[in-house]
C-alpha cells in the first residue's frame, strides 16, 4: 500500500478495481431506464458524502443499483464508464457526475430486510448510513450480495 494512503484510496493508487452501491428512488429512474438507455450520467448526487464518493470511482469499478423509497432492494449491476466530472445540472456549487452503463439484472432482487438479516453485512454502509445515496462496498459485501440474488437467500 503505498505510503500515507488508506483504504479506497489506496485502492484506486493500485489501479484496483473498487465496488459501489448507488440509490434511486425508481419512480424517479429506475433500473429499467438504465437498461433502456444503456449509459447515463449520474447526476443530481447533493450530499458531499455521496459526492466525495463519485470521485473516488474509477473507470472499470462495479456498481449494484438500489431501487429505494417503497421497493428496498438491490436490482443489477452497472459499470463505472467515465469517471467523476462536472455534473451539468449543478446550479451553483463543485458537484460531480459519472458516467455508469447496466451490466446486468440481477437473477432476484435481494430485499434491504435480507441484508440487515445476513450477518456478513451488518457493517456496510447501506445499513449503517441508509441515507447515503453513493457509498463503497467491500469486494466481499459486493460478492455477497450478487451471491444472495444467485442463490436466492441469506448466509448467517
Amino acid at each position: 500500500m503505498p505510503a500515507g494512503r488508506t483504504g479506497w484510496e489506496a485502492y484506486a493508487t493500485l489501479g484496483m478495481k473498487s465496488f459501489w452501491l448507488v440509490k434511486q428512488e425508481p419512480s424517479s429512474y429506475s433500473w429499467s431506464d438504465l437498461v433502456a438507455e444503456g449509459q447515463t450520467s449520474w447526476t443530481g448526487v447533493r450530499n458531499y458524502a455521496a459526492r466525495n464518493n463519485l470521485r473516488r470511482m474509477r473507470k472499470g469499478d462495479e456498481v449494484l443499483f438500489y431501487h429505494s423509497g417503497e421497493a428496498k432492494a438491490v436490482v443489477g449491476i452497472a459499470k463505472v464508464m467515465r469517471t467523476a466530472h462536472r455534473d451539468p445540472t449543478a446550479k451553483e456549487g463543485d458537484w460531480s457526475t459519472v458516467d455508469l452503463a447496466a451490466v446486468k439484472p440481477l437473477r432476484r432482487s435481494v430485499m434491504l430486510r435480507e441484508i440487515k438479516g445476513n450477518s456478513q453485512l451488518k457493517g456496510i454502509p447501506l445499513v449503517r448510513q441508509s441515507r447515503l445515496s453513493v457509498m463503497p462496498l467491500a469486494e466481499a459485501a459486493f460478492r455477497e450480495i450478487v451471491r444472495m440474488a444467485e442463490q436466492g437467500g441469506t448466509a448467517s
